[in-house]
């Protein structure tokens, strides 16, 4: 069996020329029915008699057309425009290919060429997805939203600053507030541990695709793909889910819009114009706050989990990163040169990977295997800074100046996103010894 495609208007002629053959149907009615002239009906009635349906079907079909441009022409514009006007609109990118290139083609032509390269789409691809609403959660502890809300929570009388929000899905309950100076993983760390410590593990949280909580660069060459709060809750065994659209976590992102009201004008009720007074009075407002709003859960059991004793908060909530021990027993982090001290377990590990854990207080640690190893910090640089802060503590034999970069997080080339500013003073110097003399650093 042989399948001919045939336009509407050439079965029509078929159904004419058919009738006009059994001459149920004279010539003239065949011209008023096609539309034709005499000598076109009396044309397509021969070929029709001598090849059937498949004389009506155009030769044309499925070929270029004569008036079309050239394949090389349309491969160029495609690659200028991909190249310097990827986010123009057909119009734009028109009026510059003719500015600048001297390439004069139609709207529509530039139009139909850029949606068939992917570089545009037409009206009806561009309407709004449609969010449709989804039930709660039945439990407690199930599911927990948090975000970050970056806003003027003391208005003029102080500055500004993110408060971190933790929300019960199934109760829309505020289960956790927070302010802090940015939206970064030692905060979210904080607040995170705060949260565990005073209702225990929730099965899951979910958030946006921060890079808190999200690796977003798609060819990333090293890690595991996970970002280090990430594998804070994954050593916990807490899921973390990222929303695809701020619709998907529409609780959270409504009760951001319900605070950044009623939360503010409470403070400026009370005078509140400091992180430190505002974080005291939270936990007054979010008792007022459930009694107003909260829901009963569809489900009275609560799912949070107690914290178990091999659950370590301390080293689940610091900074890990590895790095590789050269054969001096050295290795950097954080723009700082931290030696080894040589001894039976350390000597085997040159040019090996051993863990850097930075905790949040401002504790280093160097482990490899579960085994924490001595060292001591070199600082090349002469530098001294006396106002900062010490990372170390615990050695009065030490006199330990810190200035490290505030806002140093992966090193001195790549900064960590996400990570407390305030933690790393940009040089650190260290002067061992009880009986170091002291006079030649004044």
């Amino acid at each position: 069996m042989t399948v001919i495609l045939m336009s509407r208007s050439e079965i029509d002629r078929m159904n004419v020329l058919r009738d006009l053959a059994e001459e149920r149907i004279r010539v003239s009615e065949a011209v008023a029915l096609m539309g034709l002239g005499r000598r076109q009906v009396f044309r397509l009635g021969k070929v029709f008699r001598q090849h059937g349906p498949t004389a009506l079907v155009s030769r044309r079909r499925g070929k270029p057309s004569n008036r079309s441009y050239p394949t090389a022409l349309r491969m160029e514009v495609i690659g200028i425009i991909r190249e310097r006007y990827a986010d123009f609109g057909p119009t734009l990118a028109g009026e510059k290919l003719a500015e600048l290139h001297g390439i004069h083609l139609g709207r529509e032509t530039i139009r139909q060429w850029m949606m068939a390269a992917g570089l545009w789409k037409d009206r009806r691809q561009r309407m709004r997805p449609v969010h449709q609403p989804r039930y709660r959660r039945d439990c407690v502890g199930e599911l927990i939203q948090i975000d970050g809300s970056r806003h003027w929570w003391f208005e003029t009388r102080g500055p500004q600053c993110t408060l971190l929000v933790y929300i019960d899905d199934a109760t829309s309950r505020l289960m956790h507030l927070q302010f802090v100076e940015t939206e970064s993983t030692f905060d979210y760390f904080e607040a995170t541990r705060a949260y565990l410590e005073r209702y225990g593990k929730p099965i899951a949280f979910y958030s946006d695709k921060h890079a808190v909580f999200r690796v977003n660069k798609k060819d990333a060459a090293g890690g595991d793909g996970m970002t280090q709060f990430g594998r804070a809750l994954h050593a916990l065994n807490i899921d973390i889910i990222c929303a695809n659209s701020s619709q998907a976590k529409g609780r959270v992102e409504r009760a951001n819009g319900t605070l950044q009201d009623r939360l503010v004008k409470e403070m400026r009720l009370r005078g509140i114009d400091t992180v430190a007074a505002g974080n005291a009075f939270l936990p007054t407002f979010m008792a007022d706050y459930n009694a107003r709003f909260a829901k009963p859960p569809f489900d009275e059991r609560d799912l949070h989990r107690p914290l178990a004793g091999d659950d370590d908060l301390d080293d689940a909530f610091a900074w890990k990163e590895d790095r590789t021990v050269s054969k001096n027993l050295t290795l950097q982090y954080d723009q700082v040169l931290f030696i080894l001290e040589p001894n039976e377990i350390t000597r085997s590990l040159a040019c090996k990977r051993v863990m850097v854990l930075d905790y949040p207080d401002g504790r280093f640690a160097i482990r490899h295997n579960g085994v924490d190893l001595p060292y001591r910090t070199f600082d090349k640089r002469p530098q001294v800074n006396r106002r900062g802060r010490p990372r170390h503590r615990g050695d009065v034999a030490s006199a330990i100046t810190c200035s490290r970069s505030d806002s140093a997080e992966q090193g001195p080339s790549t900064p960590k996103p996400g990570k407390a500013a305030t933690l790393h003073p940009k040089t650190v110097t260290f002067v061992t010894g009880a009986k170091s003399d002291f006079s030649k650093w004044l």
